[in-house]
């Protein structure tokens, strides 16, 4: 909105500064940081208040849950994330079918998030949304964001390329009878996919905000490189005209990660729930299509991956061990999934393995911007 203001620098030439990507961009990570840090401790006290606590105890993690009192601390959280970075966007950010489909991506998933922790935390039904609703629910969004952009004369071409790393050229177009459903299914299990992914690595204090943010600050530096047309054709990767406009929405979630982070670290006095991890995983996805740069979401985000890929390990081996077992008892390739969870039960603090993910993540998406000039 505030991009509008550019339109007056005739009549006060200072107002240019608002044509500047890099300068709202800062903007909206400086406003979403500040509406995090006002709204917090409000937000705080009032699910505290209304007792909106995962009051119920978590078997799944053992000893662990004892070893850490966490049961009471209040969830939710992921909407101080989405009003921070909802008001920093509406303000700095053009109004791009980019951004209108980011957003609304991660509205809606926001509100099927917020569904499911009100079901857990509320009516204490630990399993929340049924799997055919939630599917269903996701299934909808994808598709009302694929229509609106195949729709749109400024992506409705772009979004159809598949660009992969290290390639200089799109590999596929996305079009006709097979295309456009292939389509379809890729970008609904990126979403699906990175949303679980985040939702199973939200089991510390501070994890997977802290690596949110690593993925955040490249997407944002991404999305930058794809809206500028010298930068992109000099690095050899898609020009997406108009996608620098997602530039702001990820610095606004940085700015809102940051605020989150500073309630969420150990020890936590808010969770995000499914409220936030649901919501980030489809804006974290939907913006690596909308840049041209899907599958580098799987090395950037690399600590997000292994997080669900130790799951799948664990369950695989755990049926395949049991179905070969004659006394039917399944084995554990981990001592406990998603992975985090496997170097607690070693003995490694949970600040340790907080820092160390981090660590990981930082260099998982320093190798996601080294793929950049490699072509």
């Amino acid at each position: 909105m505030l991009s509008y203001l550019a339109d007056f620098e005739n009549t006060f030439g200072p107002l240019r500064v608002f044509r500047s990507l890099t300068f709202r961009t800062v903007g909206a990570a400086v406003t979403a940081a500040l509406i995090g840090f006002i709204i917090g401790p409000w937000l705080i006290s009032k699910l505290k208040k209304l007792k909106f606590g995962q009051n119920y105890d978590d078997d799944r993690t053992g000893d662990l849950a004892k070893r850490f009192d966490k049961k009471n601390t209040p969830t939710m959280g992921g909407l101080l994330i989405f009003a921070a970075v909802f008001g920093a966007s509406f303000l700095w950010a053009a109004p791009k079918i980019w951004v209108i489909v980011a957003l609304f991506v991660y509205t809606a998933l926001t509100a099927v998030g917020f569904r499911d922790d009100w079901l857990k935390v509320v009516h204490k039904n630990r399993n929340g949304i049924s799997s055919r609703e939630k599917i269903f629910w996701q299934t909808l969004v994808t598709i009302v964001a694929l229509v609106a952009l195949l729709l749109h004369p400024a992506s409705t071409e772009k979004i159809r390329e598949l660009w992969i790393p290290f390639v200089k050229h799109p590999v596929w177009i996305f079009s006709g009878f097979i295309g456009l459903p292939a389509l379809f299914v890729f970008i609904y299990l990126w979403l699906v996919g990175f949303s679980n992914a985040i939702n199973l690595t939200d089991g510390l204090d501070g994890l997977a905000i802290g690596c949110t943010i690593s993925v955040a600050l490249v997407y944002g530096i991404l999305a930058y490189i794809a809206g500028n047309i010298i930068l992109s054709e000099y690095l050899l990767v898609p020009y997406v005209s108009g996608a620098g406009e997602l530039t702001v929405v990820c610095g606004a979630l940085v700015g809102a990660g940051l605020a989150f982070l500073w309630y969420n670290s150990f020890p936590a006095e808010v969770f995000m729930g499914d409220t936030g991890s649901l919501a980030l995983g489809g804006l974290i996805g939907i913006m690596a299509f909308m840049v041209q740069q899907p599958l580098t979401l799987v090395i950037v985000g690399g600590v997000f991956v292994w997080e669900a890929v130790s799951v799948i390990i664990q369950v695989g081996y755990f049926k395949f061990t049991k179905r070969r077992s004659p006394t039917g008892e399944g084995k554990r390739f981990f001592l406990m999934a998603p992975i985090h969870h496997h170097f607690q039960k070693q003995g490694w603090p949970e600040t340790k393995v907080v820092l160390r993910f981090w660590v990981l993540s930082l260099i998982c998406a320093l190798a996601g911007l080294g793929t950049l000039k490699l072509r």
